[in-house]
């Protein structure tokens, strides 16, 4: 399954190990090391950075939609898959 961050770019939902906002001193401490490392992606195209995804990589996708909305869609995509998983073993 794949999480749309934006602007037609997607993140591989198994991969993510957080969704985070950009409203403390952490999180963009956070995203300067990433970028410093160079494990940033920005999927903003130049808009406002409302949230960050932090994946098991390391790399960090940075995101202007706001962080609820894309666990909202985060954990539509996990029932989607369960509902899709549990159609293959009733067969």
């Amino acid at each position: 399954m794949l999480l749309n961050v934006g602007f037609d770019n997607a993140v591989v939902a198994e991969r993510i190990v957080a969704v985070v906002a950009v409203n403390s001193t952490p999180v963009r401490r956070m995203i300067d090391e990433s970028r410093k490392a160079g494990t940033l992606i920005d999927a903003t195209h130049g808009k406002k950075i409302r949230s960050v995804v932090v994946t098991d990589s390391s790399h960090c996708v940075l995101s202007a939609l706001q962080a609820e909305t894309l666990t909202g869609r985060l954990s539509g995509a996990h029932k989607q898959a369960e509902r899709k998983t549990e159609g293959k073993t009733a067969k």
